[in-house]
């Protein structure tokens, strides 16, 4: 089924293909992505609540946490902390947004699907298997172990330090959903600055050219919640927004993000890792 979301921004892009996007995606895992998935020790996620807001997460563990279990099955031996907003959310089946990314390496792998926990780990029935160019990705290698997830602090305007985390991020990720289209969680990358704080409740980023899939942009055309997932990667925590997104159609596309809420974990991933390579094709900022 062609998404009206995604060929609505192709068109609006001047993209011709307009069944390139998400209907083009196959459920089925080959075996080169199922091999890639079991060496992964970080994985991204997003899904909306019960509420309708949008967030993206990360869980993480030892090579093989996650491991697809037949073609259309991934067991993540993981779950969202009690301090993460997703914790709690896959008690009962919904649909969920998840990238295998690997820094060092610049290799990615995205599925959509469906998800729900059994017992200490989530079961996801996969919809959408397909993997992404290395565009935007910077280099990085841990040089430690994640420590124990817990709350740092949540609120509802960022104050200066997360602003600062922003301004100079290089990575980070954005979760978005579209009723009965599913969940998708995409890769944003850039030199440091890419992201603009424009205030304690906004930002704005420009959306780089890709793939032309627009799966992001296609999920916004028909529903603007996001939720957003930056990284600090020397001290191990992890910054967790939700809010609202609109694409703004100038010479240079660009998504401004209304804040909601916000949410400060600690570690949940490496606290430390090698000095990022900046990736070529990254626009000057």
């Amino acid at each position: 089924m062609r998404h009206p979301g995604e060929v609505a921004v192709q068109r609006r892009a001047g993209v011709r293909l307009e069944d390139h996007g998400s209907s083009r995606t196959r459920p089925e895992i080959p075996e080169p992505a199922a091999e890639f998935l079991r060496n992964q020790h970080m994985i991204i996620l997003g899904a909306a609540d019960d509420g309708g807001r949008v967030w993206a997460g990360v869980l993480t563990g030892p090579a093989g946490f996650a491991a697809a279990t037949d073609d259309r099955t991934i067991v993540l031996h993981a779950l969202p902390g009690a301090d993460d907003p997703l914790h709690g959310l896959f008690e009962r089946e919904r649909d969920i947004g998840l990238i295998a990314i690997e820094p060092h390496t610049r290799r990615r792998m995205r599925v959509n699907g469906t998800a729900v926990r059994a017992g200490d780990a989530l079961v996801v029935w996969t919809e959408q298997v397909y993997s992404n160019c290395p565009k935007y990705i910077q280099t990085r290698s841990p040089t430690s172990a994640p420590g124990e997830p817990a709350g740092l602090g949540r609120g509802i305007a960022l104050p200066d330090r997360h602003r600062g985390w922003i301004a100079e991020a290089d990575t980070f990720f954005i979760a978005t959903r579209a009723e009965g289209l599913g969940a998708d969680v995409s890769h944003r990358g850039g030199n440091p600055g890419f992201v603009r704080v424009t205030g304690a409740r906004s930002l704005e980023f420009p959306d780089y050219q890709g793939n032309s899939m627009y799966m992001t942009l296609g999920n916004l055309e028909l529903d603007p919640a996001a939720g957003l997932l930056f990284v600090d990667w020397e001290r191990g925590e992890t910054l967790q927004l939700t809010g609202r997104a609109r694409v703004e159609w100038e010479e240079q596309r660009t998504v401004r993000f209304e804040l909601d809420e916000y949410a400060h974990l600690g570690g949940t991933v490496s606290a430390g890792w090698t000095a990022p390579g900046y990736h070529r094709f990254n626009p000057p900022v």
